[in-house]
């Protein structure tokens, strides 16, 4: 992963990559640069054949979310990450998530911000698209942590939810045997929709064969409960240190560790996708999981661009350094 100033010396735009950063008269000085990912390897024949047949129509982008579980380390803000099979959308090594399911968007008990409320704040016109988008992100982590963002009301929230019950709940609700809905409403539970902080919309790459559309999210880890894996299904999960895992990204500590045989003898980037990279950059940084969760930032969409770099191909998302200093993601 490296930066570029965006020009046409040294780099191609392929499948119909952009470039951004015109400079409108009084505005305050910016410059456009391209920020630079490694193309994981088992992308590269999906890119090929896309370059090799032409600019095709893409694939549709199924809609999905994700949550960033968070909470303070003794070496800094923690993250939740799992292993995930299949070329998922999201990366070999990535947050909990996953698409949506037809039932997301139906009515669920509901503390905090409204559908409504929650629309305008992702720019989505229809609510029953914003509710699916919570309710996926609320689901996706009960099913895959343990994990449940809800309450009796709008100050509780749920404690002790690990025992063999609530193992046999995610199971069901992962195979589709319950909803989550009637889970909730089944207990008198409410989603803490309050809990979840918006990050950004990441689209896949134009020519990626599973593509999704993801909001992420991000939240503190609950008091008194805990993240697991679930049984059956999951295989490698862990509470990382967002600053270590930056520090060893050009090693393959990671993916050793996981020891899969997609993620064995690889890089941060040959095992993810640049949200998370992007994502655990920003965690990195900050003084701690409520100071994350509190900062203020504009909501942008990112669509990375196939990009042909002296012959090899990389995965572009383009950023803005704003006058003020420091850099500023910009949506594309």
């Amino acid at each position: 992963m490296n930066w570029s100033r965006n020009s046409p010396d040294g780099r191609r735009p392929v499948g119909g990559a952009r470039t951004l950063g015109a400079r409108s008269l009084g505005a305050p000085a910016t410059e456009t640069l391209s920020r630079h990912f490694e193309l994981p390897l088992d992308q590269q024949p999906a890119a090929e054949n896309w370059v090799n047949h032409g600019e095709r129509t893409p694939r549709a982008a199924r809609r999905a979310s994700s949550v960033v579980l968070l909470r303070d380390g003794t070496h800094g803000v923690e993250t939740y990450l799992g292993y995930r099979r299949g070329n998922s959308p999201l990366g070999a090594i990535a947050f909990p998530g996953g698409s949506e399911e037809h039932d997301d968007d139906a009515a669920v008990a509901w503390f905090g911000p409204t559908p409504g409320q929650w629309a305008q704040k992702l720019g989505i016109l229809d609510h029953r698209e914003a509710r699916a988008r919570i309710v996926c992100a609320a689901r996706e982590l009960f099913e895959e942590t343990g994990v449940l963002l809800a309450g009796a009301d709008e100050l509780s929230v749920l404690e002790n939810c690990s025992s063999r019950e609530w193992m046999e709940l995610r199971q069901a609700v992962a195979e589709q045997d319950l909803s989550f809905g009637e889970l909730l409403n089944g207990r008198g539970l409410g989603l803490r929709t309050d809990l979840l902080r918006p990050l950004a919309r990441w689209f896949s790459p134009d020519f990626a064969h599973r593509r999704f559309d993801t909001w992420y999210f991000a939240a503190a880890m609950p008091v008194r409960q805990q993240a697991s894996l679930l049984d059956g299904k999951g295989t490698w999960a862990a509470w990382k240190s967002a600053a270590a895992l930056l520090e060893e990204r050009s090693t393959t500590v990671l993916g050793d560790e996981v020891a899969h045989r997609d993620t064995v003898g690889k890089t941060l980037s040959q095992t993810t996708v640049p949200a998370v990279e992007v994502i655990l950059e920003k965690i990195a940084t900050t003084r701690g999981t409520i100071a994350y969760l509190a900062h203020r930032r504009e909501l942008r969409t990112f669509h990375p661009q196939l990009v042909d770099a002296g012959g090899e191909f990389v995965l572009e998302v383009s950023v803005s350094t704003a006058s003020e200093g420091g850099i500023c993601w910009r949506s594309r």
